[in-house]
């Protein structure tokens, strides 16, 4: 399946959704962006007015004509929704001096990169979700240096909110949310500590989760952990793991939230070629989640999925200069 032009309508509509997140998160920014160069794409920089920033604008639409004047050009025909278990969020990169990018996907790779905001220095990670299954994000996770979970989310049709979820997660090597890890309908989350043990946290709809439940110890010796969605085609969130050797290894969801991993099925070797593993979903529109992998020199390489238990096709280079980003997401 090709790239469907009918979802550029959401995909554009989550580049304004993420400015709001930025005002909801960090309020009025105070402060000077900080000028961020060489551009890590192969095109010029395009910015958001700031006065964008303070806008009030729906979230994904939902059919409804955008409030904020950078959006109108995406007022076309509704998005189609994306395949199940599979979303396809936009790539999100924040630079050495906290100012937060955006580009959206286009069928080979990105667009090039929107400025949305600075101040993203005081996260440590953060985690696009997609809560209703349409494909496109329509929440977010962040965790602050400060050890705190926050959760951002719809507040009405035209406001987000964000709200503390809880803290001391600064315990935690590795956060991720790869998709719905218990059977459930929300995206759950998997943290690993510094000693390797692995938990699951089951999500709520407004964002708040369960008590963790202990998966397992050994995940220390992962050096890099991915996902979001499925890569087999059985509709199940899977991840991969990267060992210390170089070794990428497919883990398999269950469905299970007491054992949401098959055994580990190894890839191949040779991926310590990379410096940063991420998933954005299914970037290129064929239905298949897909890998984004970063070499130290800071090129940007899609590993396509192909729905398999060998899961990714031969990387492929899409983008440059990504080594001015310290998180992506």
């Amino acid at each position: 399946m090709g790239f469907r032009p009918g979802r550029k309508r959401g995909r554009a509509l989550t580049k304004i959704v993420t400015a709001a997140l930025a005002a909801s998160l960090l309020g009025a920014a105070e402060g000077t962006a900080v000028a961020d160069s060489p551009d890590p794409v192969p095109a010029p920089l395009q910015n958001i007015r700031p006065e964008a920033l303070k806008l009030t604008v729906p979230w994904a639409a939902k059919g409804k004509t955008p409030n904020a004047p950078e959006s109108r050009m995406a007022a076309s025909a509704p998005a189609a929704p994306g395949p199940a278990g599979v979303p396809s969020f936009h790539f999100s990169g924040v630079s050495r001096g906290g100012n937060l990018y955006q580009q959206l996907p286009n069928g080979n790779g990105f667009e090039p990169r929107t400025l949305v905001g600075p101040g993203w220095d005081v996260f440590k990670a953060a985690q696009n979700v997609d809560r209703d299954k349409d494909g496109f994000a329509d929440g977010l996770y962040t965790w602050g240096t400060d050890g705190n979970l926050r959760f951002t989310s719809p507040k009405n049709e035209f406001e987000t909110e964000t709200v503390l979820v809880g803290g001391g997660w600064n315990i935690y090597d590795k956060v991720l949310s790869p998709g719905d890890l218990g059977g459930g309908t929300e995206p759950d989350i998997m943290a690993v500590d510094k000693a390797g043990v692995m938990y699951v946290y089951l999500a709520y709809s407004d964002g708040k989760l369960t008590d963790r439940v202990k998966i397992g110890g050994g995940w220390d010796q992962y050096t890099q952990i991915a996902g979001q969605g499925d890569l087999t085609g059985d509709g199940k969130a899977d991840i991969v793991a990267r060992d210390k050797s170089g070794v990428l290894w497919l883990y398999k969801g269950t469905g299970n939230w007491r054992t949401p991993f098959e055994a580990r099925q190894k890839i191949g070797g040779g991926w310590n070629a990379y410096d940063y593993l991420l998933s954005t979903g299914d970037v290129n529109g064929d239905g298949n989640a897909d890998l984004l992998a970063r070499t130290p020199s800071g090129d940007l390489m899609l590993c396509k999925g192909n729905g398999t238990t060998a899961p990714y096709d031969r990387p492929v280079k899409i983008g440059w200069n990504y080594d001015t980003y310290r998180l992506m997401f």
